[in-house]
């Protein structure tokens, strides 16, 4: 019997099952497919991704250096307003690449990571788990203490145990020109409804374009995207399409079962993002969840809760500005355009006294 089976070998799962496997226990990761594939996230993330990674990651993933964001109210060739720092604010990586090289340092931890195990039950007991895959030779069933879903948006973990559903999920959709573009700025554009659309510059490896919007919007998010890139009249290729959760349920553990990342929607109300808080809940799951023990997982709901709720609190407030009038968001971006002191996956960082100079000065 393993002490963990994990769900998913995403960025949650794998950094989960390198952070367990280190601590000396036993733990089987199961994914669905290949690790990594299909793409359906962005590669656009905070330089504090360095933190989470293996050494020597940075020189082999990196794609390119981002210094600010231009924002626009309208499409492309509108007015932008531009926020910035003088120093690297983000960095653009190979996305699939980071899930490779969190699940090699999963398994180099000790972890058993099979792929082509797509998770078609979970069954919990008094004493244990019981997780059965469809692979490709037939259906297995392995027992364990606990099970971790750190399996997307759409967890099979989550919906197999009836934990709650997230708040929200948003369609999101992206795909990939052949632009040579080492550009130093993402562009956003608040145009998708109750959210944005994007392009980001990756350097030789071309430009990422994407955009989210609420399931069953008019025009879908796929019309939507279709009119985004006509505007910027270029041609796409590799598309890729998921669910973006928005907004933690208030329980993502069970008796013997815990969700991370996307599964629980640890992610950014305002931008769908959830590599840094999905890896940092994990983080705090193989610190305190002992499967020995099944009442430390309401040390986990406490622990994750306690670092991340108040940044995805204000993260719904910012998502909010998203739906004003336009004549409010220009007065508004005008007002607070320039060089700025915010991290961006940190919105708490807005009132840091570092941003809060910044502004008072006018710079």
């Amino acid at each position: 019997m393993y002490d963990f089976v994990v769900v998913g070998a995403g960025p949650a799962g794998s950094r989960f099952s390198r952070r367990a496997s280190e601590r000396g226990y036993d733990v089987l990761t199961l994914e669905k497919g290949e690790v990594g594939k299909p793409l359906a996230c962005s590669g656009h993330v905070s330089t504090d991704i360095w933190e989470f990674t293996p050494d020597g990651a940075r020189e082999e993933l990196l794609q390119n250096e981002v210094y600010g964001a231009r924002f626009h109210v309208g499409g492309p060739g509108s007015d932008d307003y531009q926020f910035y720092k003088r120093e690297v604010v983000s960095n653009v990586i190979d996305r699939v690449g980071l899930d490779k090289l969190l699940a090699e340092a999963a398994e180099d931890a000790g972890a058993d990571l099979r792929e082509n195990h797509s998770v078609t039950a979970v069954e919990e007991y008094r004493d244990r788990v019981e997780v059965t895959a469809s692979t490709p030779e037939g259906t297995e069933t392995f027992e364990a203490k606990m099970v971790a879903g750190c399996d997307g948006p759409v967890s099979r973990v989550r919906s197999e145990l009836d934990l709650p559903e997230p708040g929200e999920k948003l369609q999101g959709v992206l795909a990939f020109s052949e632009e040579d573009d080492p550009g130093d700025y993402v562009d956003v554009h608040l145009t998708a409804p109750r959210f944005f659309a994007w392009r980001i510059p990756r350097g030789d490896s071309g430009v990422e374009y994407g955009l989210a919007a609420p399931p069953g919007s008019d025009p879908s998010a796929n019309d939507l995207f279709e009119e985004f890139t006509d505007e910027y009249d270029v041609e796409t290729t590799h598309f890729c399409a998921g669910m973006i959760p928005i907004g933690p349920a208030d329980r993502v553990t069970s008796r013997r079962a815990f969700l991370i990342g996307d599964a629980a929607a640890q992610t950014k109300p305002f931008t769908g993002g959830g590599i840094l808080y999905g890896m940092t809940a994990a983080s705090h799951a193989a610190k305190v969840v002992d499967p020995e023990r099944p009442a430390t997982l309401q040390d986990y709901e406490e622990a994750w809760r306690e670092d991340l709720s108040r940044e995805i609190q204000l993260g719904h407030w910012i998502r909010k500005c998203y739906s004003l009038p336009e004549e409010v968001q220009k007065v508004g971006l005008s007002a607070f355009s320039g060089e700025i002191g915010v991290h961006m996956d940190k919105p708490t960082s807005f009132f840091s006294t570092e941003h809060l100079k910044k502004l008072l000065s006018g710079s």
